[in-house]
């Protein structure tokens, strides 16, 4: 795990500004404190840091040069197949001087070019040079694990892991992007390789982008999920599929030369990776676990996670963070996420990367299970609705797409603590368009723009449900399940793992989520929908995969939290009020005048609990003082 980042001066002979560069590593130290490089080949400028974790030699140092002078790399990220790609490689020739996966995957682009990317198992974003042609390709894994940007002005392109390195560029500045606002007003995420930030984009998950001397960009995409429905098979033949897989995606994730622990939250999908891995290691696993003890229990779930610990026989480590902590961390969180953050998960995820990094380097982590597998509430809403429609209409679609009503029923009970979510979705009425209904699903603006200015929102035409169309509308899948994950998956996903990546690599710690390993993503695409969303049961099939691994009073659980954080209890009373109040009310933020005061005053003093909309005011605030002011 490391951090990248490089300037290219296209269409001019102008020299790189060797003090930039520097100054664009060290903004990325934390991705990687043992080891920093720099290349300079007079119009391009390459830059590394490294976190160490295959080959803790100098022989993996970067930017690492090809055998034959032509090519340079810098690379982010994991190659877990890299032993069986470095035999291939060997028997056609290739000599190696290095133990690292960097390398391998310098060898295999010289011997493949473009095609390797679909030959390689893991989480990267890379920059290869090519000192003859004079072009440099950029690279992202098929998830979109690894961040990579890029900006351009017509005579610079840069690109960096982080957005903040760009800003070490004079040329590049820091200005609000109206339609990246909109999107993160309506989803608290952007759509389409938009940031928060004009000019500034994402190479796009499953994608290379490529730029010559002459500053033309050439992208394609190399990889893209295939919702082809396989009806030729049973659900024990997805179960095994799928628990051969699990198995093999967690032996190639263990491969380390520094220890490897696990997140464990006591959830389904932890739990599963938890104990595959301590079944796989000679010595104890290290368990990670972060809870609060406020509300009688409310917002813990260590007591599943010790119930999961102690049947593997881990070592696990919990912590409980506090207001305080809050408080005092969170600005420093938002200046690492590079933008306003999805949802306060981020602080506990944080407190329990910090732990982990007191004991190993490396850590296994669950994410991707809801998002591949439908594990989300809001789906058992959309599901409900699709039931009753087809009860009503007769318009049942085919066995393999619908949940059947009456085997809904003793599932709705999950849904107890969504009634607010559900007088919102059905507010406008039943039925209407699946793209129509999950867009009111996922909706989060009309709350949160009750308290902005008015010609604030007016300044774009841009529309939000245009651009969520064309994720979500397409003629595959044709299943009501399979759309909504399918979205999420290209969508939230990604948001998600940006929180991953960002609180790990702020304080060094390399997070692996074997759960997205790519051919588990394709499985997951091929399998009928009943075999996900049973009897409306959320994540039937990764439940049947994990009997026999996991203790069953985790897989029946129906109380599953997530990874709530108390701030309806911590937001009434001190340091958190204060907090909010000197933060969404400052003369900075007043002055800005991007908020109604009125409302956010009436907010803070009622007592209505903490939502996401005074969480998505907050993060934006903290993020327009510490990148706009």
């Amino acid at each position: 795990m490391c951090g990248i980042c490089g300037i290219f001066h296209t269409k001019q002979n102008e020299k790189i500004d060797g003090e930039i560069l520097l100054a664009m590593a060290e903004s990325l130290k934390h991705r990687g404190p043992d080891d920093g490089g720099c290349f300079v080949d007079g119009c391009l400028g390459l830059t590394h840091r490294r976190l160490s974790i295959l080959d803790l030699s100098t022989a993996g140092h970067q930017p690492m040069q090809s055998y034959d002078g032509r090519y340079w790399i810098i690379f982010n990220g994991e190659i877990y197949n890299y032993i069986e790609l470095k035999r291939y490689l060997m028997a056609k020739g290739y000599a190696f001087r290095s133990r690292s996966d960097t390398e391998v995957l310098l060898n295999l682009f010289i011997e493949e070019d473009k095609n390797c990317l679909k030959k390689l198992n893991g989480m990267f974003a890379f920059a290869i040079w090519d000192t003859q042609e004079r072009k440099i390709l950029l690279a992202r894994d098929r998830l979109g694990i690894k961040p990579l940007y890029w900006y351009r002005d017509g005579k610079t392109f840069l690109f960096a892991s982080e957005i903040k390195a760009l800003f070490q560029s004079p040329d590049v500045k820091a200005e609000l992007d109206q339609e990246g606002l909109q999107d993160y007003l309506t989803f608290q995420f952007c759509l389409g390789g938009k940031t928060l930030f004009k000019n500034i984009y994402e190479v796009a998950p499953g994608s290379w982008l490529e730029v010559d001397q002459q500053g033309e960009i050439e992208s394609g995409r190399y990889w893209s999920v295939n919702y082809q429905i396989d009806l030729d098979h049973s659900e024990s033949y997805f179960v095994q599929e799928l628990k051969g897989l699990l198995q093999d995606s967690i032996d190639l994730q263990l491969r380390s030369d520094v220890p490897v622990g696990a997140h464990l939250s006591g959830g389904m999908d932890s739990s599963i990776i938890t104990s595959l891995a301590a079944s796989n290691l000679e010595n104890p696993l290290h368990t990670f676990n972060g809870g609060f003890k406020e509300a009688k229990g409310k917002f813990d779930e260590s007591n599943y996670a010790r119930i999961v610990a102690k049947y593997n026989h881990t070592i696990h480590h919990e912590i409980f963070p506090t207001a305080q902590e809050f408080v005092d961390v969170l600005p420093s969180l938002i200046y690492h996420m590079d933008e306003p953050a999805a949802g306060p998960g981020i602080f506990p995820q944080w407190m329990v990367a910090r732990l982990a990094k007191e004991n190993v380097k490396v850590v296994l982590g669950g994410q991707g299970g809801d998002e591949l597998f439908a594990g989300y509430a809001r789906y058992l809403i959309a599901y409900l609705e699709e039931c009753i429609r087809g009860g009503i209409e007769g318009t049942q679609e085919d066995p393999q797409y619908i949940v059947n009503f009456q085997t809904i029923l003793p599932n709705l009970p999950q849904l107890q603590g969504y009634q607010p979510l559900m007088r919102h979705f059905w507010q406008d009425g039943l039925f209407g368009s699946m793209a129509e209904r999950y867009f009111r699903l996922i909706d989060r603006g009309a709350a949160i723009r009750s308290f902005l200015q008015d010609d604030f929102l007016a300044s774009s035409a841009y529309s939000t449900f245009d651009a969520y169309m064309a994720v979500f509308s397409t003629n595959e899948p044709a299943s009501y399940i399979n759309r909504m994950t399918r979205f999420d998956m290209l969508t939230l996903l990604p948001a998600l793992l940006h929180v991953e990546d960002r609180t790990s690599m702020m304080v060094s710690l390399e997070s692996r989520v074997p759960l997205l390993d790519h051919r588990i993503v394709e499985l997951s695409a091929s399998m009928p929908p009943s075999y996900k969303f049973a009897g409306g049961q959320t994540k039937h099939i990764l439940r049947q995969a994990g009997r026999g691994l996991v203790p069953s009073e985790i897989l029946d659980r129906r109380d599953k939290m997530g990874f709530p954080v108390p701030l309806d209890v911590w937001s009434h009373a001190e340091p958190l009020h204060s907090f909010l109040r000197d933060t969404l009310l400052s003369p900075r933020a007043l002055q800005r005048g991007w908020f109604q005061s009125r409302q956010v005053v009436h907010a803070l003093q009622s007592e209505q609990p903490f939502g996401r909309t005074i969480w998505g005011l907050l993060c934006l605030e903290l993020w327009a003082e510490t990148f706009l002011d």
